[in-house]
This record gives structure tokens, sequence and C-alpha cells, in this order.
């Protein structure tokens, strides 16, 4: 979509608007850009952006999900080599995969950024579109938020909500022992992506661009976590942004359970096999301790496996692999193929050390 002239500040070919930084503007300019890149509001939209609040009208019959979470550059990304449109496109990425891990389908979301001056307008314009194109893309619709200076990163704090149908909510808890454990797409692409990225020599990130591709711009399953929720299919699901080793803990140890995890049946990309290998590195235990995936974890019973067949044929070619199995007694476990066992540390966790 065109964006309109900003009085005062000359446009794209100029080469002003592009060097200027955010303060040339303001907040209320800058709020308007992103309204101007918004569709037509949906008809359940009864209040849109430019009140003090947006008023909805929710789903009939449905529950309503809400999640929220924060990008901070620094953190979470680090903007010297991590696309603007990539921070936008991540922020709302990670709330997504929040709802997709509890069966819902998205609607609508806020965006509230704290922006440091020296930001440019041009970057401005790039971290909003990455928002924006995965929110539409998703079936959201950005309703509002706030935009505030900061004086210390960049952080871009978005709140979506979705909607789900009561007996239809997929949650962390409910597995059982013998329950099978699955997860979606590949793990561990993204962890080695931004090894690749934050590589102060550079060298090797254009070898292997699906693996950047994979931490810049995750995809969050959400037609994987409705599909798993309508069909009953799964019994516990939670989404794997803080990594593996983290989920496994949330889904078993949490609950007083465990979990013995197959080291080959693992879904590492051979790209990722080879970053890890030209660094030295054990490409199964990186998958197990990364983050960042978007991907899925999920149990399923036994006997539900044809249920899980269906799902399986309906989310286009994504990969479902199942890695493991729920155990009585509590602590999960990486096994190999000569059955030695290897405790599954902790996962990510923000302040621990």
């Amino acid at each position: 979509m065109p964006r309109e002239p900003v009085a005062g500040v000359q446009e794209p070919g100029s080469g002003v608007l592009e060097d200027a930084t955010i303060a040339a503007l303001g907040e209320h300019a800058l709020i308007a850009r992103i309204r101007r890149q918004l569709p037509p509001a949906p008809d359940w939209l009864i209040v849109d952006v430019g009140d003090d609040a947006a008023v909805y009208e929710p789903v009939r019959n449905r529950l309503e999900v809400i999640t929220t979470d924060a990008v901070v550059d620094g953190v979470h990304v680090d903007r010297r080599f991590v696309p603007f449109e990539a921070i936008g496109h991540r922020a709302v990425a990670v709330n997504l995969s929040d709802l997709a891990a509890m069966g819902a389908t998205p609607r609508l979301l806020t965006l509230s950024l704290a922006l440091p001056d020296d930001l440019s307008v041009s970057e401005f314009d790039r971290l909003v579109d990455g928002a924006v194109a995965l929110a539409q893309r998703a079936g959201a619709r950005l309703v509002g938020g706030n935009i505030t200076r900061s004086r210390g990163p960049l952080m871009v704090d978005v709140t979506a909500v979705g909607s789900v149908h009561r007996r239809r909510i997929l949650r962390r808890s409910g597995a059982r022992a013998g329950d099978y454990i699955f997860v979606s797409g590949l793990l561990g692409d993204a962890r080695a992506g931004l090894a690749l990225l934050s590589d102060p020599a550079g060298v090797d990130a254009e070898r292997w661009p699906d693996v950047v591709a994979r931490y810049l711009l995750p995809e969050p399953r959400l037609r994987l976590g409705q599909l798993l929720g309508r069909s009953r299919a799964a019994t516990s699901a939670l989404d794997l942004s803080d990594g593996l080793a983290d989920g496994l803990a949330r889904l078993t140890t949490d609950h007083g359970l465990g979990c013995e995890i197959d080291a080959s049946a693992l879904p590492i990309s051979e790209g990722a096999r080879a970053v890890w290998h030209s660094r030295g590195a054990d490409a199964v235990a990186e998958a197990v301790a990364g983050g960042d995936d978007y991907e899925l974890a999920f149990t399923v019973r036994p006997k539900e496996a044809r249920r899980l067949n269906a799902v399986a044929r309906a989310v286009d070619g994504l990969r479902l692999t199942r890695i493991g199995v729920v155990t009585r007694t509590p602590g999960c476990w990486l096994v190999d193929a000569e059955r030695h066992r290897t405790p599954i540390g902790h996962g990510y966790e923000h302040f621990r050390r």
C-alpha cells in the first residue's frame, strides 16, 4: 500500500526521509503511518484505531484467549544483524505461537513500541511492515497499541487475542505416562541461524540461508494447533519458543512426570547439522537446548493414532515427528542408540545463569 506524504519531511527518492530519525516526525505522524497500512475494519470491530481503546464483538459460543510477549533489542534480537522487518515479524510470531499452542484462532492484536531517538523513519516503517504483514497473513487485525520514547533499547510489545471452543482448548497439563511425545517441523535451525548471524566474522551466513531464515522469520504453527484441538488428538501441547529442553520440563516434570527422548529421532536439518559440525559442536545437544524455532511439542495417547494421522494429512506436509514417551518417573532423559541415558537440562530461562 503506498504511503502518503508526511508534512515537513521529504519522501523516498529525495534521500531525506530514509535518513531522518523518528524524532523528525513525532508520535502522531508515526501512528498515522501505521494506520495507513491497515485494511478496512472487519464487521466485528466496533471501534477501530483512533479512540482511547478498541471495542470488538466476541465470537459467539467461543472463549477468548489472550497472550502477551515482548521483543527487546539486545535480549531477543540484535538490530545490528537482524533486519527490522524480521524484528516486527518475530514480535508477532511469538504471540501467535502461544495462540497456536492453545488451539486458538487469532483475531486481533495490539502493538506497543518503545523507540530510541536514533531510530530512522525507514527502520520504523520496516519494523511495522514485518509485524503487520504476518498479522494479516494470520488473520489477526491490529486494533491499537502505543508508541513511547525509550532512553534504552528498542522494545516491541505485542498482545494478541484469539478465540477457541471451550472443548477444544489445548493445555500444557494432560499428559499421562505412556503418551507419545511429538514435535512439529525441525529443531535447532533457529539456534544455528542465530550463531551464524552473530558471528563477528560473518562469513558463513550466506552458506546456509534456510537456517538463517528459520531464525529471522519463524512460522507459528497455527493450523496445526487448531487441528490438534478440534480433533482432540493431543493430550497436552505448548510452543517451543524457549527450546525443547524447557518445553519437555513444562509438559512433564511440572506435572510429576518424566520423559525419555530418542536422540536419533530428533528432526534436525542437514543445514543445522553442517553448521554445528563446522563449529565442533554436537547438533543433538544444540537442538535440545536451542529456542526460537516456534514449533509445537505435544503428547498423544497411543490409541489416538488415527486422529493424529488425520491431522498430519491436513497440515499440508508439515513434518510431525515422534521423539519420545512420557514416563511415570520424574526427569527427562536423552537416550542414544546404545541406550546410554543423558539427563536433559534446563532450557532458556530469563535471569537464570
